[in-house]
């Protein structure tokens, strides 16, 4: 009797119990979210690696085209000096503005075509598209800027060490090609180098990628300022530099 009792006590104290039919449930739904999820996850990896790969053939891409309109620039002028010609380079088709002076006695006109420049600070530099419009208000501000055709390694320097974007009206730091994408897809712009390729060849959007750059703020120049009053050609600051707005940008950046 003893021992039936034991077996019988031990049969019902070891067998296992079957689970509650809520338990299973929730276990089955909880194993095809994490088995969505994981999916889910597997595909948007790999589509970041497709979207990885497309930037590097495109920054390949604006490399090999960068070299060669080099290459054709120096072999132009090589063959203008053996036939004993000038080689001129086309004009440019963007512009860097720096603004170099303040609001002390400036009058309603020039604040205006300031603001719309998108200069409103000192300091402040943007890239214009040169054309008659953007020609005729830097006339009108020429004494309160100073101006000049980029380089590409100008262009590349300010967008990588001070780019900051325009994202639902803040100033984001460009410190990921997500930014842009999800600002400019549409517009076939998805990493930095699409960005700076637009804006040094001044593309078909770069009305589009140049609001989306929020002003520069740059630094005063190493060793400040030596005339805003005066013209550059005169020995001051403001007014056309051509190419040695590089050199400014280099001090100031």
């Amino acid at each position: 009797m003893f021992f039936f009792v034991f077996v019988f006590n031990r049969f019902f104290l070891y067998s296992p119990v079957p689970a509650p039919e809520s338990f299973l449930k929730k276990r089955k739904t909880l194993e095809e979210v994490k088995a969505r999820r994981d999916a889910a996850k597997a595909e948007a990896n790999k589509a970041k690696k497709g979207v990885r790969r497309e930037q590097f053939k495109r920054a390949e891409k604006y490399i090999k085209e960068y070299r060669d309109t080099q290459r054709s620039t120096i072999r132009m002028k090589r063959q203008a000096k053996n036939n004993g010609n000038f080689y001129i380079e086309p004009e440019a088709k963007v512009i860097f503005v720096v603004r170099v002076r303040g609001i002390m006695r400036m009058d309603p006109k020039t604040q205006k075509i300031l603001q719309l420049l998108r200069l409103r600070q000192l300091n402040n530099g943007v890239f214009l598209r040169v054309n008659h419009a953007t020609m005729t208000m830097l006339r009108c501000v020429e004494p309160y800027v100073t101006y000049g055709a980029p380089t590409l390694k100008t262009i590349s320097s300010l967008i990588y060490k001070r780019g900051y974007g325009k994202v639902n009206k803040q100033r984001i730091a460009l410190s990921n090609n997500n930014i842009i994408s999800e600002s400019l897809k549409k517009h076939n712009i998805i990493c930095i180098e699409d960005l700076i390729h637009e804006i040094y060849t001044c593309g078909p959007n770069f009305k589009e990628a140049n609001n989306f750059l929020w002003p520069f703020k740059l630094s005063n120049p190493l060793g400040g300022w030596k005339n805003k009053g005066n013209h550059f050609t005169e020995g001051g600051d403001a007014g056309n530099r051509e190419e040695y707005i590089n050199k400014l940008v280099t001090t100031m950046n």
